[in-house]
């Protein structure tokens, strides 16, 4: 591990979406029973907008309906001491169009359990950073 100051640099958020698009996995940050939440999940770019795939979990699902949410991905190298991190936050959805459902269903993973919900997040804010040396 290099052993000089870490950098860290504010990235524009076309970088901070492209560096987001070309992880696998990110997590969805919501309330629940007013308390912080996060939930690991597939995911993919349909524009700017984040779309992932939740269980058909009626609690889960109610609390991400309309509701503002954060949905992070990051990439970090322990050996070298770098990586970045970028946030997208933004109203959540559920996608309810059958005909949406369709094209979106085949591009994502299949979900992590049984039946799943479909939502998308706005990207009304994006944000990223990442540390250096």
């Amino acid at each position: 591990m290099a052993t000089s100051v870490p950098t860290v640099e504010q990235l524009p958020a076309d970088a901070a979406l492209r560096l987001m698009a070309g992880v696998p996995v990110g997590r969805v940050v919501f309330t629940e029973g007013a308390l912080p939440a996060i939930r690991p999940v597939h995911f993919l770019f349909d524009g700017a907008d984040v779309v992932f795939r939740i269980m058909a979990d009626q609690r889960l699902a109610a609390a991400l309906h309309n509701t503002v949410v954060a949905f992070e991905a990051d990439e970090y190298d322990a050996v070298d001491g770098t990586g970045w991190t970028a946030t997208v936050t933004g109203h959540a959805t559920r996608v309810d169009n059958v005909a949406e459902i369709t094209r979106l269903d085949g591009l994502l993973p299949r979900p992590w359990g049984p039946e799943a919900v479909l939502f998308r997040v706005e990207a009304e804010i994006v944000t990223g950073r990442r540390v250096g040396y």
